[in-house]
Formats: C-alpha cells, structure tokens, sequence
C-alpha cells in the first residue's frame, strides 16, 4: 500500500475534524485561566521550585503545590507527591487508606482496569489484596450497552457500602467513558440512597478534559497519575489524590505512615517541572484530544468500530478502535513506534506486565517512561483485539504516526488473507 495514499487519507480525515480542532483550541482558554487563577491565589514563585531533603518537613514547595492542585480540581485538599508510581499506587493508598475490614466496597462502572484486579484481589493471591484485609467486594454489571445500570443501582446499595468505585475513563473495556456530570448524578444518587457512603472516582485520563472534575460534582476523592493529563507531559513521576481534607490524609497515610501523612516525603528539586507541568497540561490535553479525533475519524473511514465516534463528547483522552486481530494490533503498534521519538528502532512484542491478566502489547516510545501524556497506543491481546491510543503533545505527531500505520495495516491484512 503507497505511503501516497496514507497521507491523503489522513489529509482527509483532518479536513473533516477542523471544526473540532477548533472546538478543542477554543477550551484550551478557560481551563488555563482557571491554573493561572490557581497558581497566583497561592502566589507561587521561584522559591517554590526547591525542596528539602531528607523527610521532607516543611517543603514549602510541595504543600503549595497541593493548594493549587486543589484549587485546579475544585477539592478541599489534594496531595501530589512523586512517590506514588502510578495512578494505581494512588488509588490504591486511597482505598486501603479509607476502607477498614468488614466495609464493602462496591464498582458501579463494572470490572475495573485489570491493575486494579490484584490490589482488590480478584486476581493473584498473597500479596495484601483489599481481600486479605477482609474488605469486601462487589460490583454492579454495565448494561449491554456498557452504561452504569442505574434501574439496579438501588438494589445494589442495599447493603450498607462503605464506598462506591466510579471509574471515569473505559479502561480496557469497550464502553463510553463517564461524563462528570454523569459522575455528578451518580454520586447524587448514591448520597439519596446511603449519605454515609463515600464516592471515590478513578480520575485518571480526564483531568481537565471538561470543565469540571467530579470532586465539584459531589465525588468524596479522587485520585490520578501525573504522567496523564496532569503533569503536562514533563512530570517525571508522581501521582495525586484530592477531595475532602480528611480522606486525602488518610490516602497518605497510607503512602508514608499513620502520624506522618501528608507532612512526609521530598520533592528532590523537582517541584518545578510539576508546577509547570500543570501549567501546560491544558494545551496538552488539547493536543490529545485532536489526536484523538483524528485517530477515530481516520479508523472509521477505513470501517472499523471506534470509540468514542469522531465528534462525540469526550471524558477522557483515549480512543478506542475495534481493530479485530492480534495481527492487526501489532501491525499498527510497530508502525506508531517506528514514528516515536525515543526507542524508534524497538519492535513493540507482546509480553507479560506486572498487573495485567492478558499479554500487552505496547507502542511507547515516550521520553517519560510509561508517560501516557505523550502519545502512545497499547492493546491486550484478548477477543476483540481493541488498540487503545492516548496522548500526544502535538497531534502532528499523531497524523505522522497514522500515515506510517495505514500502510502496515492495509498490507498486514492482506499477507494475512
């Protein structure tokens, strides 16, 4: 297939989402003025750039930090704290920071995102699952539509229930992400039915992609990981939770030790690159979100299933394409990484990871290692052979990595037939 033809056809597909190239350029606005509103609330300054060694006492930088990542997602409090190694360690610290045994936790989004498999122990064995602490669990089924069943909602919540799970973002699943205002609903909902029972949100992938975070919409915490959306794709690490004071201590608590909390933990000098990080992160979500699009227009020309469709409302930054083999999968995760700016000459293979049920297979070729802010496309290899991409600095990137893809699927195919 001519690389002729790839580069027309992702022409097209960007004629066809210019009006949603502006619509994404034009949101871009409100939510960095809602950060420099944040960062000049907390009179932030050079000074905040350095951080203490040691135990971490009194970084002034750090505890600012906090304050304007809480204002960003409208909480009373937030921790940021670069020894949470991903958004699973932060959503762990929060739930073994708030559950005690005997509580139930409950996942009104389904199955959640099979790192979260091990750590509630639905997987693996052994190793201090929520299981093993005598948490217990259950979830509410999505409907066949991959919708949160709320006819059964009340059902499910009659058992007392410590906390509900919401996961925003579709993980491995094909499903529609949840909209914060439909998160708003829910926790609503839940409150009516239990007012006791707390509303803990998975945030990662959505942060700043609308423009409120579920923690203004009712949600108790959330937590997400700073090489998403948040970190502007230069945080080198970290993670962050936010909500109500009193939970967002208890999640770090966990994170360093009862009696420490919050008050623990250096930021090794690099507050700098996470203040500006944020600062960032609107143009970057930007980014990602039009690459997005383009990703999903240009697979729905060609046929295949994606979601969400080119157009529709967003919740988070990844897209989803029903690409329907292994063969395929890998095909177009080898062409994104030849198109990557570090480790371009790697062949993306499918392998075991930690955390994960299926094999994976990832393009990744990130300057942060792992960084899901920068582009990059991932897939286990299980029925229906889903490539889900996410990220992207700029989505002239993306539209280099499609032209490169096009090609190698169209002749994979056919080497396949």
């Amino acid at each position: 297939m001519s690389t002729r033809w790839a580069r027309d056809h992702v022409a097209t597909a960007l004629e066809q989402i210019a009006p949603l190239v502006r619509a994404h350029t034009a949101a871009i606005r409100p939510r960095l003025a809602s950060v420099l509103e944040a960062l000049a609330a907390e009179r932030v300054g050079t000074q905040h750039f350095a951080s203490v060694s040691g135990y971490g006492h009194g970084d002034q930088g750090r505890d600012t930090l906090d304050r304007v990542f809480a204002r960003v997602l409208q909480a009373e409090a937030a921790a940021v704290r670069l020894q949470f190694v991903s958004g699973t360690h932060a959503i762990t610290a929060a739930l073994f920071g708030v559950l005690r045994p005997g509580d139930r936790l409950l996942a009104l989004t389904g199955r959640p995102y099979d790192t979260l498999e091990e750590v509630i122990g639905l997987r693996g064995s052994g190793m201090g699952s929520l299981a093993e602490f005598g948490i217990v669990y259950d979830e509410l089924p999505l409907t066949p539509a991959g919708l949160v069943d709320e006819a059964k909602l009340e059902t499910a919540l009659s058992i007392p229930t410590r906390m509900v799970l919401i996961q925003r973002s579709c993980g491995y699943s094909w499903r529609p992400s949840l909209g914060v205002r439909a998160i708003g609903r829910l926790c609503a909902r839940v409150k009516a039915l239990q007012p006791d029972c707390l509303c803990f949100v998975d945030n990662c992938y959505g942060e700043l992609v609308q423009d409120l975070e579920p923690t203004a919409v009712g949600a108790d915490l959330i937590a997400g990981s700073l090489i998403k959306n948040l970190g502007g794709t230069i945080a080198p690490a970290g993670g962050y939770v936010a909500g109500h004071r009193q939970l967002v201590e208890q999640a770090c608590c966990r994170l360093t030790a009862p009696g420490i909390g919050s008050e623990g933990g250096s930021s090794f000098d690099l507050n700098r690159l996470l203040f500006q990080g944020l600062f960032l992160a609107p143009q970057m979500v930007a980014e990602a979100l039009i690459g997005a699009e383009l990703v999903a227009t240009v697979f729905a020309n060609l046929g295949y299933a994606v979601n969400p469709e080119p157009g529709e409302g967003r919740s988070d930054v990844i897209q989803a394409v029903r690409l329907g083999s292994a063969e395929a999968i890998k095909a177009v995760c080898r062409a994104f990484q030849s198109a990557s700016p570090v480790g371009s000459y790697l062949d993306p293979v499918p392998a075991p990871m930690p955390g994960y049920a299926s094999d994976l297979v990832m393009a990744g070729g990130t300057f942060i290692d792992g960084s899901t802010s920068e582009f990059s496309a991932d897939a286990p290899l299980r029925e229906p052979f889903v490539l889900f991409s996410q990220g992207g600095s700029h989505h002239a990137h993306t539209a280099l990595a499609l032209e490169r893809a096009l090609p190698a699927l169209v002749d994979g195919v056919a080497r396949k037939d």
